[in-house]
């Protein structure tokens, strides 16, 4: 069974970067697919970014399109999100899930990923 651990959270500026990880445990890990998912507080958990196991396919909402980046480095067995371009509404908590299969019927919808990190925060000060 895959274990997921997010890191790379913290506090930037308007503008800013910052890259999240999301180490996994498991051999299996580069065939399953991965999301990213971002809580705010008072709102619903929402999809920001996912990738298919090889890295070649990638999917990102419309609020993070242009600005976030997903990458994998499977020989790591590490999911990336580079966050640029950061804005005070992109302040959550975020979340890396995965599942096994290759492509989910509804990649933004959480209830397809059977496996989730503890979730790393992020804050975005004006």
């Amino acid at each position: 069974q895959v274990q997921l651990v997010e890191s790379g959270g913290g506090l930037a500026q308007a503008g800013g970067s910052l890259r999240l990880s999301c180490a996994a445990s498991g051999r299996t890990f580069n065939s399953y697919y991965v999301g990213w998912f971002r809580q705010a507080p008072g709102k619903e958990r929402e999809f920001v970014a996912g990738v298919i196991w090889s890295g070649s396919i990638t999917y990102y909402s419309d609020s993070v399109k242009g600005r976030f980046t997903i990458s994998r480095d499977n020989a790591k067995n590490t999911v990336y999100l580079q966050m640029n371009s950061l804005k005070p509404e992109d302040t959550a908590v975020y979340y890396c899930a995965a599942t096994r299969r290759a492509l989910p019927s509804n990649y933004a919808n959480s209830s397809e990923y059977g496996t989730w990190g503890q979730g790393t925060q992020v804050t975005v000060s004006s």
